[in-house]
C-alpha cells in the first residue's frame, strides 16, 4: 500500500482516507494566532496609564546631553524649594480615563505640587498642569512642537512654552518663547539683556555659542550643570593652589633677602 500525506490525513492509492498516526488533534480547539484579550476596566480608577510611549528620549546624543544639562540646572536652581517639581521625558496625561491623550515634555516645571517621583504626570491628580515647558526641537519633532504640542499645552493651561533648536536648523528661530494670553500663546520679545525672560521661572534664556544658557538676574549668575560645577570647582581649586604656591615662594624670597641683609 502506497501512502502519501494530504494535509492532516493519509490516503491510499484508491483514495481511501486514513488517519495520520503522527498527528493528534483536539477537534474542539481552535487557534487564531492571537493572544487572549487583556482585561479592559470600565472604571477610570482601574485604568493603567502607560509609563512609556516607546520612543527614545531624543534623536541624537547632542539633544540628550542638552536635555540632561537643562534638567540639572533647573533642579539645582530650585533645590531649596520643596514645592517645586522639575522633570522631563515623563508621560503627561491630560484627560482622565483616556490613555491616548498624553504628551511627553522634554522639560517641565510645576510649582506648588512638591518634590516627588511620580510614574506619570496626571493633570487631574496634581490638580494643575505644569507652569513651564521646554521642548528641544529636532528634525523629527519640530513640526509637532510648533503645532500639536503648542495646541495641547495651550488648551490645558501651561503658562509658558519655550522651544530650543540645538542644531539651529529647523525652527524659524533657534530659541522661541511663548506666554499664554487668553488661552492662546503669544510670542515673547527679547528682554533688555538679549534673552527671553521667563516670568514663571524668574530666569533669562540665552543662546550661547554651542548651548542654551540660563541667567539668574537676582543672583547675577549663570546656572551650571553638575558637570559644569565640577569643572568650575576644579578650576577654582587650581587657581587657589597656584596662589598659595606663589605666596609661599614670595615668603621664601623675603626670608632669603632678610638673611642676606643681616
Amino acid at each position: 500500500m502506497n501512502l502519501y500525506e494530504n494535509g492532516l490525513t493519509l490516503t491510499d492509492s484508491s483514495g481511501k482516507l486514513m488517519t495520520n498516526p503522527y498527528l493528534r488533534i483536539n477537534p474542539m480547539r481552535t487557534y487564531t494566532g492571537t493572544r487572549p484579550l487583556p482585561y479592559v476596566p470600565t472604571d477610570t480608577a482601574d485604568i493603567i496609564y502607560p509609563e512609556s510611549d516607546g520612543k527614545p528620549m531624543a534623536e541624537t546624543d547632542c539633544y540628550i546631553e542638552e536635555i540632561i544639562r537643562m534638567r540639572q540646572m533647573l533642579k539645582g536652581q530650585y533645590v531649596v524649594r520643596p514645592d517645586v517639581y522639575v522633570s522631563g521625558n515623563i508621560l503627561m496625561y491630560y484627560v482622565k480615563g483616556d490613555v491616548h491623550q498624553s504628551v511627553s515634555p522634554d522639560i517641565l516645571v510645576s510649582f506648588g505640587i512638591g518634590k516627588k517621583q511620580p510614574r506619570t504626570y496626571n493633570v487631574w491628580e496634581e490638580e494643575k498642569p505644569p507652569d513651564f515647558v521646554l521642548e528641544f526641537s529636532s528634525k523629527g519633532t519640530y513640526q509637532t512642537d510648533l503645532e500639536d504640542k503648542m495646541r495641547i499645552y495651550a488648551s490645558i493651561g501651561i503658562t509658558e512654552y519655550f522651544l530650543y533648536d540645538a542644531e539651529r536648523r529647523y525652527l524659524p528661530s533657534p530659541l522661541m518663547a511663548f506666554r499664554l494670553v487668553d488661552k492662546e500663546y503669544t510670542e515673547m520679545s527679547k528682554g533688555p539683556d538679549g534673552g527671553f525672560i521667563s516670568k514663571t521661572l524668574g530666569l533669562s534664556f540665552h543662546l550661547l555659542d554651542e548651548s542654551l544658557g540660563l541667567y539668574d538676574p537676582f543672583t547675577e549668575r549663570w546656572l551650571l550643570s553638575a558637570e559644569e560645577k565640577i569643572k568650575q570647582d576644579t578650576e577654582e581649586r587650581e587657581k587657589l593652589q597656584a596662589e598659595v604656591e606663589r605666596l609661599q615662594e614670595e615668603l621664601e624670597r623675603l626670608r632669603n633677602t632678610s638673611t642676606l641683609s643681616t
